[in-house]
């Protein structure tokens, strides 16, 4: 029995994993297609090639011809483009007769469409796939890699768009000149009882 109050729940729970957008593409035999998802992940590098995960309602076209093609590639999205995720996931409803005129494309050696400037794209075959509940939770091995070098990723977090901001890295456990006001002030504290 689906416990609906657990669900939303867990969904309202969720929208706060921040992740990133990424636009899952193929093409081959069965046609081309592409979707939007969030959920993505690396799975292993520590197999003959290293595996990622990616996830697709079951509705979706693109699962069916991932299934057939055998192949995908991950577009992993800037922060300026948005409007690409926007158009794969079905949000904008002008009249677009083919989704994939919204940016320009390069096959990847599997034959996937890669977004000519993505921050990465992850050139996959399709090892396995299973459907869990609405969707099917595709894993890839990855056969090429492209890097852009430059750029932020493009988030998604609360139901919103947004992009990462730097952390400084923490301070060595000694502490260092620019926090040596704060690391002294914390002793100072700690050790006037």
């Amino acid at each position: 029995m689906l416990n609906s109050e657990l669900r939303e729940k867990f969904l309202g729970g969720m929208s706060y994993a921040a992740c990133t957008v990424n636009v899952v593409t193929t093409d081959g035999s069965a046609g081309r297609a592409g979707v939007t998802v969030s959920a993505m992940t690396s799975v292993s590098a520590e197999t003959p090639r290293p595996t990622l995960l990616v996830c697709v309602h079951h509705e979706s076209p693109a699962a069916s011809r991932m299934h057939d093609n055998g192949v995908f590639c991950v577009n992993i999205l800037r922060d300026d483009q948005a409007h690409i995720s926007d158009i794969f996931a079905g949000r904008r409803k002008e009249t677009i007769e083919d989704k994939f005129e919204c940016a320009d494309w390069l096959a990847m050696p599997s034959g996937a469409p890669r977004i000519v400037d993505p921050l990465v794209a992850f050139d996959c075959i399709v090892a396995s796939s299973n459907r869990i509940g609405e969707h099917y939770v595709f894993f890839g091995e990855v056969s090429d890699i492209f890097i852009a070098g430059k750029g932020s990723p493009l988030i998604y977090a609360s139901r919103a768009y947004g992009s990462a901001s730097r952390f400084k890295p923490a301070a060595p456990a000694g502490g260092n000149a620019s926090q040596g006001g704060f690391m002294d002030a914390l002793q100072r504290f700690l050790f006037r009882r």
